[in-house]
C-alpha cells in the first residue's frame, strides 16, 4: 500500500468531508473511488472543459502577448501603458 498526500483549500476538505460523510465514506475512500475510475475509464472520470466564451477570452489574451512581444511592449506595466495612453491623447489634442 502506498501513501499519497495532497494540498488542498481547509474549506474545500471540510466541504468535501461533509459530503462524503452524509455518502457514509470517507475522504480517502473517495480519493481512491477516483482514482479506480480514472484507471477504467483511462482519464478524468468526469467532463472537464473550457467553456467557448473563456476559450475566446485566452485566445484573444495570448494573440495581443505575442503581438505585444513582436512589437517590442511586452515590458510594458500598467504604469508606462497609462504614460503611453497620456502621451498619445496629447499628442492628439495639440494636433487639434
Amino acid at each position: 500500500m502506498a501513501l499519497l498526500q495532497i494540498r488542498v483549500d481547509e474549506e474545500l476538505k471540510n466541504q468535501a468531508n461533509a459530503i462524503y460523510n452524509e455518502l457514509g465514506i470517507d475522504l480517502s475512500t473517495a480519493v481512491r473511488m477516483f482514482l479506480k475510475k480514472s484507471v477504467l475509464e483511462g482519464g478524468i472520470p468526469f467532463e472537464t472543459k473550457v467553456d467557448q466564451l473563456t476559450l475566446n477570452a485566452i485566445l484573444s489574451v495570448d494573440k495581443m502577448r505575442t503581438i505585444s512581444e513582436n512589437n517590442g511592449n511586452s515590458e510594458l506595466n500598467l504604469n508606462k501603458i497609462n504614460e503611453e495612453i497620456r502621451k498619445a491623447r496629447k499628442e492628439r489634442k495639440n494636433k487639434k
